[in-house]
């Protein structure tokens, strides 16, 4: 069968990182992702199954292993060649649809008793993602042995599929995985108990739109709600889905000193917003983000940050709290999937490309917002188009 498959070639990599650099998405072209012919994964062991994706989104992290920018931190946890994809939706062996919870925890890896994280429910968190009788990897689509959704079959553990009620939509669905890590980032605000505000979220991409979103309707948020937007489009969304104010990130200092009445000392405020959700995880973001949380408030890092330089004085100074929030719990799903529908969420499905047009797919993915889109997926529902790449 046809996959798409990242391997770990140093020239191909170092290329995907010079093109990436030059133009966002690029390294699809030019380093080492190929569309090649593949043996279908086979089942672990009991309780795996195949699953068919029919659609498959493009992440975040995905674009940065593509581009070379993601951190040598995941090297011991991924394994290669792997096949990309992990925000999918497809097709049982019985006929009906499922969406992939891509962790591989304890229980995939047949690992008992499982550690600790697991035991408690937090999969997330597992302790075990390089051990046990799969290769290593954090998630599907970063581990050899499961395959990714970037394909016409990959493999997967009863642990990891939400079943889909028919009247949910294949592009409703595959929103399900990106809307979960939303609804753990809103969940970790709730238990800050901020009400008082107001909350900042950095970033209206699909992940903080989508953290909007999971905040206002799933958590309930009351405090006022100030988002930044670099681009029309992601400023009418995320105004829609539930910010209250929403300006471009260069007045974000200015309009959270307005909503707190603080002060400016230099580029930094007085006073500032006691939580502040980034959703982006660059340097620049992260440097916006400590400039506008309060003394002693928290900085949520939601966008993976790979790589970045940050003068950390005001953290020190102002004993303020810079916090990772990654993925998901079970539960979270269940979660997801309810905002997912009353929201009709599978509206932020901008574009679909078939397996063949990847580079196309990953470039218009890495300029989603400068281009009007939120997110980018391969669509794989055609029988033609999974009966050519058998």
């Amino acid at each position: 069968m046809k996959a798409l498959r990242f391997e770990r070639k140093v020239a191909k990599f170092a290329a995907a990182t010079v093109a990436g650099r030059l133009v966002p998405g690029r390294g699809a072209k030019h380093g080492p992702l190929t569309l090649k012919e593949i043996d279908p994964p086979t089942l672990p062991g009991p309780g795996w199954v195949r699953l068919r994706p029919r659609l498959a989104g493009i992440c975040g992290s995905d674009l940065a292993t593509i581009d070379g920018r993601s951190s040598r931190y995941f090297e011991p946890i991924v394994s290669f060649p792997f096949t990309l994809g992990h925000e999918v939706v497809g097709d049982l062996d019985d006929g009906t649809r499922a969406v992939l919870i891509p962790v591989l925890h304890c229980a995939t890896r047949g690992i008992d008793p499982p550690c600790d994280s697991c035991r408690a429910g937090r999969i997330n968190l597992c302790e075990r993602i390089a051990f046990g009788h799969l290769d290593p990897g954090l998630q599907s689509g970063f581990c050899t042995t499961t395959g990714g959704g970037w394909s016409i079959a990959m493999v997967a553990h009863e642990s990891q599929l939400l079943p889909i009620p028919d009247d949910v939509t294949d592009e409703q669905a595959v929103l399900v995985e990106p809307t979960a890590c939303a609804v753990h980032a809103a969940r970790v605000v709730e238990a800050a108990n901020i009400d008082g505000g107001p909350l900042v979220v950095v970033g209206s991409g699909a992940l903080g739109l989508l953290t909007i979103a999971a905040l206002r309707h799933t958590v309930g948020l009351n405090a006022p709600m100030i988002a930044t937007g670099k681009h029309p489009e992601q400023r009418r969304w995320a105004k829609e889905l539930g910010a209250d104010r929403v300006v471009e990130p260069g007045e974000l200092a200015r309009a959270v000193r307005s909503e707190t009445s603080s002060l400016m000392i230099g580029e930094h405020l007085t006073g500032g917003a006691p939580m502040v959700v980034d959703c982006v995880g660059t340097e620049v973001s992260l440097t916006d983000s400590l400039r506008v949380v309060a003394p002693g408030g928290t900085v949520l890092v939601v966008g993976m940050p790979g790589h970045t330089h940050l003068d950390l004085t005001p953290l020190w100074h102002r004993e303020s709290a810079l916090r990772g929030c990654y993925a998901y719990t079970r539960d979270d799903f269940d979660d997801a999937l309810a905002l997912v529908r009353s929201l009709d969420l599978g509206r932020l499905v901008s574009a679909t490309y078939p397996l063949h047009r990847y580079t196309e797919a990953v470039e218009h993915a890495a300029a989603a917002g400068a281009r009007g889109a939120v997110r980018v997926a391969f669509d794989l529902r055609s029988e033609k188009q999974r009966d050519d790449l058998r």
